[in-house]
């Protein structure tokens, strides 16, 4: 059951700035174990659960997905294109792709200007099998946006598809939803705008204003054949984010994941990652500061088509999620 639920959310259309079908499907899963759910004004799903120990937890995960926008229609029918979040261009060339309409295309680069591996984005173009600009344009509008086609494909307890970034942590707290038992206001919010610039998790965690929040990413691996220095692995378990780009996670809410994973018997990681960041570094810098943490799903190849995780590491983090949310004390700043 599970896995028939990531995939349908990894085949779900949502870009950045278009995420209305992918949180379509995310309030018909969640709303049977809420008692409301809601849009703010920015996009963001929120649905709450209602509690009754008067402190309120924020759960959170991105549901947008990167992508590449349509600029300009040429004469001859061919799109050219510009990024929604970050989009690798060698890793976008000759790959099938998407628009939210159903309309197909494929990428390729100007091969007389560029090889593979030099290509720039201003070289990129889709190929809709358009012959004119005419023609193209009763398919595609310039500001449309086309995201990898999802293929799902599973290679033992290990599964690879786009969108993994952040339909996996979308998954694990639909999971957690249906299993989780709380005392406290419970708000579930998965978040739009993510990989422009954190923006939805702004917004909402302003307006919840969380006593305690927990964020739910992916996060890349050291375990491939000279991959960069990084000391996360698929198979041990889910991360406990120490640090990125954007956050440093306050002590008391690491150690508080750790006392609760040790408790569980659930195998954790720490995750310091040298480059990107989460919704967590916003939530941290929200009013006066609110005290947040980052669940860190360990991941493969992270924005590409073929991003790829472990089984085990994702059951683990609904685990983790249930066993926070068990708590009735929460961390306290300072502590």
């Amino acid at each position: 059951m599970f896995k028939e639920m990531l995939k349908e959310l990894l085949y779900c259309y949502g870009p950045t700035g278009r995420e209305k079908r992918i949180g379509e499907l995310l309030k018909s899963l969640v709303a049977p174990y809420c008692d409301e759910v809601y849009n703010d004004a920015l996009g963001n799903l929120i649905a709450h659960k209602k509690g009754s120990s008067g402190k309120k937890v924020m759960l959170s995960a991105h549901m947008d997905q990167i992508g590449l926008i349509v600029v300009d229609i040429r004469e001859n029918g061919f799109l050219r294109v510009s990024n929604v979040g970050g989009v690798s261009t060698p890793i976008s060339i000759a790959r099938e792709v998407v628009f939210e309409n159903g309309t197909r295309g494929v990428t390729y680069f100007e091969t007389e200007k560029e090889t593979v591996g030099t290509a720039q984005l201003a070289h990129l173009f889709i190929d809709i099998g358009a012959e004119s600009r005419e023609q193209a344009s009763k398919l595609v509008e310039i500001g449309d946006i086309a995201v990898y086609a999802g293929n799902f494909a599973e290679m033992g307890g290990r599964f690879s598809c786009g969108a993994l970034d952040d339909r996996l942590g979308c998954a694990v707290i639909v999971e957690a939803l249906k299993n989780l038992e709380t005392k406290h206001d419970l708000y579930v919010v998965f978040t739009v705008q993510e990989e422009v610039g954190l923006r939805g998790a702004s917004t909402a965690a302003y307006s919840v204003h969380p006593d305690f929040s927990i964020n739910l990413d992916v996060t890349r691996t050291g375990d491939t054949p000279k991959s960069a220095r990084m000391s996360v692995s698929l198979g041990k378990g889910p991360a406990v984010k120490v640090m990125d780009s954007t956050s440093i996670i306050p002590a008391c809410v690491r150690d508080f994941i750790y006392r609760c994973a040790e408790k569980a018997d659930i195998p954790v990681q720490n995750e310091v990652l040298r480059g990107g960041g989460t919704d967590t570094g916003a939530i941290l810098k929200t009013k006066g500061g609110i005290l947040a943490g980052c669940i860190s799903i360990p991941t493969r190849y992270v924005h590409t088509p073929v991003e790829t995780a472990d089984m085990n590491d994702v059951e683990n983090a609904v685990k983790l999620v249930c066993a926070l949310l068990a708590e009735e004390e929460l961390p306290k700043a300072g502590n």
